[in-house]
C-alpha cells in the first residue's frame, strides 16, 4: 500500500463521502446501533483506527462511548472532528496510520476498524503490522472489531462493479438534486488484488459533473484474515454476519487474551 495514494484517495473524498449513502445520518445511527451491541459495555474507550468522516465513530458516541478516531486522511479526520462537534460530542481525532498508531500501550476497550479499511494493506507484513499495533494499544480481554466487503464470495465471482447508489438530497423532488455513486473494479491476475475506480456523478446546473477516485484492495478471505489475526495473539475469533447483526459488512469479532 502507497501511504501517500490511500491518504490522496480519501482526502478527495472527504468533503463528499456522505453522498455514498441515500441518508448518512440514518447509517451513523444503525451502525453505531450494530457496532454498540458487539462492544457489550458502557461507555467503553473506543479507538476507530480508520475513522475516515466519523461513520462509525460518531455513530458510537451517540451511544455514550468515548470513543478515539484516528485515519491516514487528515481531510477525513478533520471533517470527522467537525460533524462531532455539530452533534454537540467529544471526538478526540488524529491523521495517523493504523500500522503505526500514536498512543501508549492498553489504552482502549475496543478497537474497530470497519469499512473495508484494512484490505487498504496489500501484504501479510503489512496487515501484520496493523494487528499487531491494535494488539498492542488494547487492554487485557479487550474486544477487536473488523469489517471487510464478503471476499469470499466476491474473490470467486470477480465482479466488475458496484449497483448504483443515489443520494438524494433533503428537500429532494421530481426537479430536485441526485448523487450517483459506483464503482469499477479491475481485477489482478493474482485473482485476490483490485483496482477500483470510485465514481461520484455529481449534479451541476442540469448536467452531470463526474468525479473519479482511484485506489487498490487485497480481497482478503475470511479464513485468511482470522487466520492473520490469531498469529498477532487474538482470540475468539468469529466472523458475524450482516443479518446477525444488522451492520451492512461482514465482521471479524476477537478479543485480546488476558
Amino acid at each position: 500500500m502507497s501511504k501517500t495514494s490511500v491518504a490522496r484517495f480519501y482526502d478527495e473524498l472527504a468533503d463528499d463521502y456522505h453522498l455514498i449513502y441515500p441518508d448518512w445520518d440514518v447509517s451513523v445511527r444503525r451502525q453505531g446501533d450494530a457496532l454498540d451491541a458487539l462492544i457489550g459495555q458502557d461507555r467503553a474507550a473506543v479507538l476507530d483506527c480508520s475513522c475516515g468522516i466519523g461513520t462509525q465513530a460518531i455513530g458510537l458516541a451517540l451511544r455514550g462511548h468515548r470513543v478515539t478516531g484516528t485515519d491516514l486522511s487528515p481531510r477525513a479526520v478533520a471533517r470527522a472532528a467537525r460533524e462531532a462537534a455539530r452533534r454537540s460530542l467529544n471526538l478526540y481525532t488524529a491523521a495517523a496510520d493504523m500500522r503505526r498508531l500514536p498512543f501508549p500501550d492498553d489504552q482502549f476497550d475496543t478497537v474497530v476498524c470497519a469499512d473495508n479499511s484494512l484490505p487498504h494493506l496489500l501484504t501479510e507484513q503489512d496487515v501484520h503490522a496493523a494487528l499487531a499495533e491494535m494488539r498492542r494499544v488494547l487492554r487485557p480481554a479487550g474486544r477487536l472489531l473488523i469489517s471487510t466487503r464478503p471476499y469470499d464470495n466476491l474473490v470467486r465471482e470477480r465482479p466488475a462493479s458496484t449497483p448504483p447508489q443515489v443520494h438524494r438530497t433533503a428537500d429532494y423532488t421530481d426537479s430536485g438534486e441526485r448523487t450517483v455513486t459506483f464503482q469499477l473494479w479491475h481485477w489482478h491476475d493474482d485473482g485476490e488484488h483490485y483496482d477500483l475506480e470510485h465514481f461520484q456523478l455529481l449534479p451541476a446546473g442540469g448536467e452531470w459533473r463526474v468525479q473519479v477516485r482511484r485506489t487498490t484492495y487485497w480481497a482478503l478471505g475470511q479464513d485468511q484474515l482470522a487466520g492473520l489475526a490469531a498469529e498477532a495473539g487474538f482470540v475468539d475469533l468469529g466472523w458475524r454476519m450482516p443479518q446477525e447483526t444488522g451492520f451492512f459488512q461482514p465482521l471479524l469479532v476477537a478479543r485480546l487474551g488476558e
